[in-house]
């Protein structure tokens, strides 16, 4: 499944759980890279994530927690 992360509405976001929580329903991603997508996704910008699809809803419910707005691509 393919998620096109908009926006995170949390008025102080943490960094360390968005980056470890993308990094953790993320297929194939890296920590480096999860934190550069967590700093693209807080400066405003939309980032696309690819999901296992074993694990899609507790991966949506994780990224509701955080404040993350999405949109499901595939």
């Amino acid at each position: 499944m393919k998620l096109n992360l908009l926006s995170c509405d949390a008025q102080s976001p943490n960094k360390r759980a968005i980056a470890n929580c993308i990094a953790e329903i993320s297929t194939n991603m890296s920590s480096s890279l999860s934190n550069e997508l967590t700093e693209i996704l807080l400066e405003g910008d939309a980032v696309d994530i690819e999901l296992e699809d074993k694990n899609a809803g507790s991966g949506l419910r994780a990224l509701r927690k955080l404040s993350i707005d999405y949109q499901i691509i595939e």
